[in-house]
C-alpha cells in the first residue's frame, strides 16, 4: 500500500504537534516495512533533523519543498487547489497534518489533536484560530477517516462540529522515552535543592499564570518551581522570556521560580526523573504528552481534571481544578508534603505509561487505515 503523510509540523520543536509527528515517523520507520511511504515536508526556514532525514531516505521517499505555512494555508485551505499528488505522486492513502487540508484523490485521513479553538478561543492566537476554522471545514466535508488523540477529542468533534462518530477513531499517540546517560550541563543553572517541574509551550492555554499564583501561596522555602517550554504568545510568553530577562527569573516577586525556555529531550527527561513531582495546569489538551512523559520517567504527576488529562491520567495522577488557584495550591501542598502519596503516583504512573508505546500505536494505526471506512 502506498501511503503519503504530511510531516511538516515536525519542525516546530517543543510543541505537542511536533512530538506527535516525530513519534509517528519513527514508529513507521521502526515497525512498518510492508507499506511504501512518501513523507512530505514543507518549510521556508526550518528543516528536518538530519539523522531522521537520512533514515527516512534509506527506507522510504522524502519530498521537501520550501514553501511557508501561510502560503500552503492559502493554497489548500482557502483556494483548495493543487492536489497533493502534484508533489508526492499517486497514493492509496494520504494523511494530512493538523495545519492544511490539500485536495487529494486518495483515501483521505487526517489527525485532529484538539478543538481548543472552539473550546477556549480566547487562548488561541488569531492566526491559528483562523487556519483551524478553514481546515476543519474541509475536514468535515471531505475526509474519510479522522484520527483523534483521545476520547475527549472525539467527543468534541461530535459535539462541536457534528461530525459522524463513525468517521472518528481514537488513536492514542506513542510516547517513547529516549533515555540518556549524558549528564545535565551546568548552563541550565539547576537548583541545588528540591524542585517541582512544569513543561509546556508558554501560552495562555497552559495556564502558567495560575500555577505561579498558587506556588506563591505555598510555603516551600527549600523547593523551586522550574517552568520549561518554548516562548508562545500572550502574558505567559512575555512573563517568562521577555519582561523578566529571558531564561532565568529569580528574586523579587517571583522568588524561587525559574523559566528555562526550550530544553532538548535528553536533558528534559533527566529533569523529569530528578523532580519531586510534575505539575501540569493546562486548561485543555487533546492528549497531554508531558503527563505521560513524566509518568514514564517515574515522576509523580498532578494535573488538571479537564479534557483528555483526566482520561489519560485515570487514577495514576492527582487531579485539580485548573481554573481555581486554591485547588492548584492544595495539590502542590499534598504532593510536596507527603512522600507516600508521591510514591503511590510514581508507581501507578509508571504502569500506566506502558500503554503508550510505538508498537501499540503503529498496530492500531494500520488497523484503522486498512479497515475503515468499511
Amino acid at each position: 500500500m502506498k501511503i503519503g503523510i504530511d510531516i511538516s509540523q515536525i519542525a516546530y520543536k517543543g510543541t505537542g504537534v511536533a512530538r506527535y509527528t516525530d513519534n509517528l515517523v519513527r514508529s513507521i520507520l521502526t515497525y512498518d516495512s510492508k507499506n511504501e511511504y512518501t513523507f512530505f515536508f514543507s518549510s521556508l526556514r526550518l528543516d528536518l533533523d538530519k539523522e531522521l532525514e537520512t533514515e527516512i531516505k534509506q527506507k522510504h521517499k522524502l519530498v521537501k519543498v520550501k514553501l511557508p505555512p501561510k502560503f500552503l494555508d492559502m493554497l489548500w485551505n482557502q483556494l483548495h487547489i493543487l492536489p497533493i499528488e502534484r508533489f508526492i505522486g499517486t497514493q492509496d492513502i494520504f494523511i494530512s497534518s493538523d495545519w492544511t487540508q490539500p485536495p487529494s484523490s486518495a483515501k483521505k485521513v487526517t489527525i485532529v489533536h484538539d478543538l481548543v479553538y472552539l473550546r477556549y478561543p480566547e487562548t488561541v492566537h488569531k492566526k491559528i484560530l483562523d487556519v483551524q476554522k478553514r481546515r476543519l471545514n474541509l475536514v468535515k466535508k471531505e475526509v474519510d477517516i479522522i484520527l483523534a488523540d483521545s476520547q475527549a477529542t472525539k467527543d468534541d468533534l461530535i459535539e462541536l462540529l457534528t461530525i459522524p462518530k463513525e468517521k472518528i477513531h481514537v488513536l492514542y499517540p506513542a510516547v517513547d522515552i529516549k533515555k540518556s546517560s549524558l549528564p545535565l550541563t551546568t548552563n541550565y543553572q539547576l537548583p541545588t535543592t528540591k524542585y517541582i517541574l512544569s513543561v509546556g509551550k508558554l501560552e495562555p492555554r497552559k495556564n502558567i499564570g495560575r500555577l505561579i499564583e498558587a506556588f506563591k501561596l505555598v510555603n516551600l522555602p527549600d523547593t523551586e518551581l522550574l517552568i520549561i517550554g518554548p516562548k508562545g504568545w500572550g502574558e505567559e510568553g512575555r512573563r517568562s522570556m521577555g519582561d523578566r530577562g529571558g531564561r532565568r527569573s529569580r528574586g523579587g516577586e517571583d522568588g524561587n521560580i525559574r523559566f528555562l525556555g526550550f530544553v532538548p529531550d535528553d536533558k528534559l527527561y533527566k529533569l523529569y526523573s530528578n523532580a519531586e513531582f510534575f505539575v501540569y495546569p493546562s486548561l485543555y489538551e487533546g492528549f497531554g504528552y508531558p503527563v505521560i512523559e513524566a509518568m514514564a520517567m517515574g515522576c509523580p504527576v498532578a494535573t488538571s481534571n479537564t479534557s483528555s488529562l483526566k482520561e489519560i491520567g485515570k487514577d495514576s495522577v492527582l487531579l485539580f481544578d485548573p481554573k481555581n488557584v486554591e485547588s492548584i495550591k492544595d495539590a502542590l501542598v499534598t504532593m510536596a508534603s507527603n512522600s507516600k502519596i508521591r510514591e503511590k503516583y510514581k508507581e501507578k504512573g509508571l504502569s500506566e505509561s506502558k500503554m503508550y508505546t510505538s508498537g501499540v500505536y503503529i498496530k492500531n494505526l494500520l488497523h484503522i487505515l486498512f479497515t475503515y471506512p468499511s
